[in-house]
């Protein structure tokens, strides 16, 4: 289902409520975050070049990241919001991004102020930033092409992954949301929630603030919203989890000569047949 029939990110931003997003990497990722009750799918770009063997570092295109996020959101009556990175280059690939993605039924996008190619945000390695007023053209080109007012552009500043200061970050996300932002992510690297709760302490509230606690897993969402947060994007766990489990699986099955030992941990193939909707593709049979 295209999020043209479902509900927007906006209109969950809008809402008051605290919006909880989870990373995936195809569809069937994007429908089990669905069906877990979350209320958004984060077309992470880390989980979609993990699925293809690749570093997060600008190597896939536009259309590659494009593709599965369409993918997604088909499958799914929940917004996904697509990781484009530093959108795919200058002012007119951003232009040209939002016209491609907007036309394929998603209604977000999140942009990071780093130089293109990025790399992930937590390889140990120089991030550097573009200026703030080169970002602030991005975000408005972006918001100057969408065509609905669905659309969200969510700004990302990655001023404390270079190591920069809280001052910085705020500035930069204030620059962003006057240049038209409808939201901003902070990212952070830090092990503590201290960094994103003295952003919030001097955050004006202008737009709604999104973080990605990947780092600093212990802070509770109620707490977290309680302080000022929008938006909680659980970027990684998914394949994170799907990595460990499929390891164990297939050792056990090596080392044991039989699948009996994983039958009892493992879903049914029945399981497969709904998430394939299996049922509605027999009925147009009948």
């Amino acid at each position: 289902m295209s999020s043209t029939d479902g509900v927007s990110l906006r209109a969950l931003l809008e809402s008051g409520r605290l919006v909880r997003a989870v990373g995936a990497h195809n569809a069937l990722g994007a429908l089990l975050v669905e069906e877990a009750g979350l209320d958004a799918v984060w077309a992470s770009s880390f989980e979609i070049s993990a699925a293809r063997c690749l570093p997060d570092a600008g190597l896939l295109t536009m259309t590659d990241y494009l593709q599965v996020a369409a993918q997604m959101q088909e499958s799914c009556s929940i917004p996904v919001v697509a990781d484009v990175d530093t959108g795919f280059g200058g002012p007119m690939n951003v232009a040209h991004m939002v016209r491609q993605y907007e036309r394929e039924g998603i209604t977000a996008v999140c942009i990071e102020d780093k130089v293109f190619p990025k790399m992930n945000s937590f390889v140990a390695t120089d991030h550097t930033l573009v200026a703030t007023k080169d970002f602030c053209h991005k975000v408005e080109v972006a918001k100057s092409v969408q065509r609905t007012s669905r659309f969200c552009v969510i700004a990302r500043t990655e001023a404390l992954i270079d190591g920069r200061e809280v001052a910085e970050a705020l500035d930069r996300c204030t620059r962003y949301a006057e240049a038209g932002a409808d939201a901003v992510l902070v990212h952070s690297k830090s092990t503590s929630n201290e960094p994103i709760l003295r952003f919030l302490a001097g955050w004006g509230g202008q737009v709604p603030v999104v973080i990605v606690p990947t780092t600093y897993p212990d802070w509770n969402a109620v707490d977290a919203h309680g302080a000022g947060v929008s938006m909680i994007i659980y970027a990684n766990q998914s394949l994170r989890a799907a990595i460990r489990s499929v390891r164990e699986t297939l050792r056990t099955i090596r080392d044991e000569g039989t699948s009996v030992a994983v039958e009892g941990r493992i879903a049914p193939i029945s399981e497969i047949f709904e998430l394939q909707r299996l049922d509605r593709w027999l009925a147009v049979e009948r």
